[in-house]
């Protein structure tokens, strides 16, 4: 019985297709096909009839085992090609404000509530529907329950329902779209990654490597200008920046003083080096009233600075020098600059502080490759955020890179501290 079934299952196989011959009673003679059909066939074996079986089931799971390495490797391949679904996806929660709509609600909500809170066009409500499972299986939202609603006869000409009285799914927000939502959300930073001018830059990186360096950034080969100077002729897409900047240290710096407040106590004063608008200078100052904050950035962007704030603003090119403090702050700067840059910065920085042993350093919050968590998930945010620094020829650096840039720059030690996720905070001594 068990010799017929498998020679069935052979022949319908086009590679490694055993054929099954019964010569007598008391054995079975083995023969494998290694090519497509219409190939001879080769004796390997002959063997009783159990072991012929144990054979046979063996070249089964293998088979089997190797499609099923197929298939997964081609669910990598489409994941990863559709990548960049899942992030338009979030694009457009953040365009349609859905979180806001959900959080509007309780935290969660049927999709007739969230549709009447949003600007979607009533022949797209089975649409947002696929948006939100979309959504929810990428964990931006989830489903708590089932809710009956009574839904319209009409929804029938949208392919909802026939009407009636039907289970209606309860988004919530989950931790991911919580950050949507609140005074500390990070929907500007968001917002600006997934902005066209952003995007589009990433669309000719094969060619892009075809050149020799020096040559344009790729947000300059896309767009046949500098990001900031784009950011100076364009006020709209100078304020998306700002907002962007500002929402990241609202929530980063809170983060930062309560898990690890004691790098910056004890410190008189602090410079706050191409500080932007100040958001973290301000977070730094709320916890520490006897610090002194300032913000050192270009002269346009210090026009723009906050009025009635505790901290104060100058304006500097950190470049040429850096006003002196009992410390030097330095978050998400260096990561935009090339090596011999970033020693000429930190030179700059060294003069303006004191020696180490009267408290003299220099904090830098950024990303030290290789460092915090070890899950995969954790190191491919970390090596993507280095690729995509490549739009304004920045780097992500691992501990040895950042190490030779300190001592290049003529300090003494640093520490890195790993409390902020994929970032650290660095402390480098004089």
């Amino acid at each position: 019985i068990f010799l017929p079934q498998m020679l069935r299952q052979f022949v319908q196989m086009s590679y490694r297709s055993f054929c099954i011959f019964v010569h007598h009673e008391r054995h079975v003679d083995l023969y494998i096909r290694k090519q497509r059909f219409g190939s001879p066939c080769r004796f390997i074996h002959q063997a009783k009839p159990r072991e012929a079986q144990a054979h046979c089931t063996m070249a089964l799971t293998v088979k089997s085992t190797d499609d099923h390495a197929l298939l997964n490797a081609e669910h990598e391949l489409w994941a990863t090609t559709f990548s960049y679904i899942k992030s338009m996806a979030l694009k457009s929660a953040l365009d349609l404000r859905l979180a806001d709509a959900i959080h509007h609600h309780g935290g969660a909500a049927t999709l007739p509530q969230i549709a009447a809170r949003v600007t979607v066009h009533p022949s797209k409500i089975p649409c947002l529907r696929r948006l939100m499972r979309t959504l929810t299986v990428s964990g931006v939202f989830s489903v708590v329950q089932q809710q009956d609603v009574v839904v319209p006869a009409a929804s029938v000409s949208n392919g909802t329902c026939n009407g009636g009285v039907a289970a209606e799914p309860l988004y919530a927000l989950t931790p991911v779209s919580r950050l949507l939502v609140g005074s500390r959300n990070l929907v500007s930073i968001i917002t600006m990654l997934l902005s066209p001018n952003f995007v589009t830059s990433f669309l000719g990186i094969g060619a892009w490597f075809e050149h020799s360096l020096p040559d344009p950034c790729l947000f300059t080969q896309a767009h046949g200008e500098a990001l900031w100077t784009m950011a100076d002729r364009d006020a709209t897409f100078d304020a998306l920046i700002n907002d962007a900047m500002v929402s990241d240290s609202s929530f980063i710096m809170d983060i930062a003083i309560r898990e690890c407040g004691e790098v910056f106590q004890g410190i008189g004063s602090l410079m706050d080096v191409g500080g932007g608008l100040g958001a973290a200078a301000q977070a730094i100052s709320g916890a520490f009233p006897s610090l002194e904050c300032t913000v050192m950035d270009l002269d346009h962007v210090v026009a723009k600075a906050p009025a009635g704030t505790d901290v104060n603003y100058v304006v500097g090119d950190m470049f040429e020098s850096v006003p002196p403090a009992d410390a030097v702050f330095l978050k998400w700067v260096l990561h935009d600059w090339g090596h011999e840059d970033c020693v000429k910065i930190l030179k700059n920085c060294k003069k303006s502080i004191p020696p180490r042993e009267k408290g003299g350093k220099v904090i830098i919050i950024d990303i030290v490759i290789g460092a915090g968590p070890s899950h995969v998930k954790h190191r491919e945010l970390q090596s993507m955020f280095d690729l995509y620094m490549m739009i304004v020829d920045g780097i992500e650096r691992d501990e040895q890179e950042w190490e030779k840039i300190f001592l290049e720059a003529g300090f003494s030690g640093y520490k890195v501290i790993h409390v902020l996720g994929f970032r650290s905070i660095i402390e480098v001594y004089p």
